[in-house]
């Protein structure tokens, strides 16, 4: 670091990489962080709904047409969903580059899942697409694993 006037900022060297605040591969760390967290809390929503439509709780809407199977089945879709969306967001938090690409796959299948679901519970669903969408967001963007140089 170059010697800087009382009142200024500092100024680095060009080889002085280390000594900056921030290096420039963490800048979209948040949204990795962001997405992990939303893949999370998803994750354990959909392991509440999914127990709940497993019950036939009278949570859900009792005599919606669904476009394919009844409201059980997509109980368990939604159950398994969940867990493995769990489980994903510590691989995201780990900076795992397979999670990354397993919690895209997942949070894209669970916006699919939640459109399909749209009879059942509509607000609910279109909220948890648009998390869903988010959480691809800032994985596909912002995911990608540090590049040695």
């Amino acid at each position: 670091m170059s010697a800087a006037q009382p009142g200024s900022s500092p100024t680095y060297a060009a080889g002085d990489a280390a000594s900056k605040p921030y290096a420039a591969e963490d800048t979209g760390y948040g949204w990795v962080v962001f997405a992990g967290t939303m893949l999370a809390i998803v994750g354990i929503l959909n392991v509440i709904y999914g127990i709940a439509a497993i019950d036939n709780s009278t949570f859900f809407v009792n005599d919606a047409k669904y476009v394919i199977s009844d409201l059980n089945t997509w109980g368990w879709v939604v159950l398994i969903t969940g867990a493995a969306q769990l489980l994903t967001a510590f691989g995201v938090w780990a900076r795992n580059t397979f999670a990354k690409w397993l919690g895209i796959a997942f949070a894209s299948l669970n916006g699919i899942g939640m459109l399909l679901m749209l009879p059942a519970y509509p607000f609910l669903s279109i909220s948890l697409f648009a998390v869903d969408v988010l959480i691809v967001y800032g994985l596909a963007v912002h995911g990608g694993h540090r590049q040695e140089a």
